[in-house]
């Protein structure tokens, strides 16, 4: 694979040190001719970040620095891999419109975008649902079971999916399965494949492009990639784009899951793979 689609950064508050610098030449001795760094965006202005450790995306002060250390390594590198700017958007419902504002004002530094989502609301409250496994168990007891985690986690994504965010709005949702992180540990009693192939379908309709993900197959509790084979088989069929994401937190991840990626994704024709990005605005 030539290219990495999810690579998060020293930026990153939940992430690790690495530079910008072992990222990139961790990119070039894996032979990448592309990666985009897609940071967690300052979350919406006037919500709390609700995990233990409240750590889940940079500071609005970081914002410019990260553009800024982008781009010396775009200049230095330029001979050799292409390096897109990009964030990664949470989708936090209830904060559209701070979302939609942000992007607006940042979104014409940004290469690459995709949108994802991490909380969910229970009641009054937000929850990360893949911050822990015990974090998970709090959010079922909230909800009353797994099963309607994974409802409430859909319906949020497609919101997000039919959210106006304006102009800026990423054109790619993230780790659409997300909420099977945890899948090993608390397992739903209901199929709900139905529910992710009519998000597939939606998907299409609005011209969007799929993170395919390979962090979760790394994940104790997970073991797959997000989405799973099935639905990226769908996906596929129904000439949905893949970006192929490692969701790397430290530079040895680059790549990371990609060889469970492989085997599906090369059945697939070459023009349903993304390999480069076009910005939103054209």
């Amino acid at each position: 694979m030539k290219y990495d689609g999810h690579v998060h950064t020293p930026y990153c508050p939940h992430g690790s040190s690495d530079s910008f610098v072992q990222y990139i030449e961790r990119a070039l001795q894996l032979g990448l001719k592309e990666i985009s760094f897609t940071e967690h965006a300052p979350l919406p202005e006037g919500f709390i970040d609700t995990t233990p450790t409240t750590d889940s995306a940079m500071h609005i002060d970081d914002l410019l620095p990260y553009f800024e250390d982008i781009q010396i390594v775009k200049e230095r590198y330029k001979s050799k891999i292409k390096i897109n700017v990009g964030l990664e958007i949470d989708f936090i419902e209830g904060f559209e419109e701070e979302i939609k504002t942000f992007l607006t004002k940042y979104g014409p530094f940004l290469d690459d975008s995709l949108l994802s989502v991490h909380f969910l609301k229970a009641g009054n409250d937000w929850i990360c649902l893949d911050y822990s496994h015990e974090l998970f168990g709090e959010l079922t007891a909230k909800l009353g079971s797994v099963d309607e985690v994974y409802k409430c986690y859909y319906n949020t994504v497609e919101k997000a999916i039919n959210s106006d965010l304006g102009e800026y709005k990423p054109k790619r949702i993230g780790h659409l399965t997300l909420v099977q992180k945890f899948q090993k540990k608390y397992p739903p009693s209901l199929l709900l494949d139905e529910r992710v192939f009519a998000l597939l379908d939606i998907m299409k309709q609005k011209g969007l492009a799929l993170d395919y993900n390979g962090a979760g197959v790394m994940k104790e509790f997970c073991l797959e990639p997000y989405p799973s084979h099935r639905f990226v088989t769908y996906a596929q069929k129904i000439g949905i784009p893949l970006v192929f994401g490692s969701d790397a937190h430290q530079a040895k991840d680059l790549g990371q899951g990609f060889h469970q990626l492989l085997p599906v994704a090369l059945s697939a024709p070459s023009s349903l793979i993304k390999h480069s990005f076009t910005k939103n605005k054209e």
